[in-house]
């Protein structure tokens, strides 16, 4: 970010997303402050040379730009526009950048009500996971105007390895986003069944995974979840209830279209049978915990596994 050293940004949510866009940004010196209703994720923040802020509004306070770094297109509403949200507090003309997976429909709503307030609304829905936030190589799908797509630049910079530009308004994003969770979502599904089958054949699984991540099988998911499944550990690098909101996201987006999503939806329902199962807080590899149940199949274990 030498180019614009003084940018000023506000990030609002701190998770494993947001805190690690909020250090690429300090890194290529933006002036970075933070909020977050969990107040060790602003701790971390300050240690990594960060302001902590009290509201979404105080981090946003004359700032450039607002990254929006929540769960869904409700907490991006309250964050924005609450009484003590960032659309209140940001510089005349400055940019939103929302995050959030959410309805195309509730992304061109909160555009055209940033535009109204005389802010440009950037539709940035990010994928990576919290390894790549942290070095700032995410992959962004981003639409919008190209003012806004200017005034987020230093962001796009400082956090993506990827900036795909997919249209000239809000919701295009959103749109490739729900593309993106219908094969995150039914991928994950497809590896923790072909996991769960695999250990009622009686067949080495950490052999099934080395067989699998060098055949024709073998997807993005099933390597980067399967692990959890071998060591038996679920705390929640991705929750369950990401993919039961996800995916009911996907659903709905399909009956108002009238299309068929099949596929989409069984996969919605193994989620949802996993949170019924008390899981939805665990990693969304617990699906295979889910089947194993039903099914009577042992998995890999760790002491802190359900």
């Amino acid at each position: 970010m030498s180019h614009d050293a003084e940018t000023t940004v506000g990030v609002i949510g701190l998770g494993s997303m947001g805190l690690g866009i909020a250090q690429s940004l300090l890194r290529r010196g933006a002036k970075v402050a933070g909020y977050d209703i969990n107040p060790a994720a602003t701790t971390r923040l300050v240690e990594s040379g960060g302001r902590a802020a009290a509201s979404p509004g105080d981090a946003t306070h004359n700032a450039d730009i607002a990254v929006v770094v929540v769960v869904n297109a409700a907490q991006t509403e309250a964050a924005l526009f609450n009484d003590d949200g960032a659309a209140a507090t940001m510089k005349p003309g400055g940019c939103v950048v929302s995050c959030a997976t959410m309805d195309p429909d509730d992304a061109r709503a909160l555009a055209r009500r940033a535009e109204a307030r005389g802010l440009h609304y950037l539709d940035a829905p990010i994928s990576g996971g919290a390894v790549k936030a942290a070095a700032g190589q995410l992959t962004v799908m981003a639409s919008g105007s190209a003012l806004a797509f200017e005034r987020a630049r230093p962001v796009l910079d400082s956090i993506a390895a990827t900036v795909y530009e997919l249209g000239d308004a809000a919701g295009a994003g959103a749109s490739f986003k729900m593309v993106n969770q219908l094969l995150a979502g039914a991928h994950i599904a497809a590896a923790c069944e072909a996991m769960t089958f695999a250990a009622k054949l009686g067949l080495d699984l950490p052999t099934v995974y080395k067989v699998i991540t060098a055949s024709a099988g073998n997807s993005w998911m099933f390597e980067n979840r399967v692990p959890h499944i071998l060591e038996g550990d679920y705390h929640p690098r991705s929750a369950v209830e990401i993919f039961t909101k996800d995916l009911g996201i996907v659903s709905e987006m399909g009956r108002r279209e009238k299309f068929p999503l099949q596929i989409a939806a069984t996969a919605l329902q193994m989620f949802l049978m996993t949170a019924a199962a008390k899981m939805e807080k665990d990693d969304d590899a617990s699906v295979a915990r889910m089947i194993a149940k039903i099914t009577g199949v042992e998995l890999p274990s760790q002491g802190n596994a359900k």
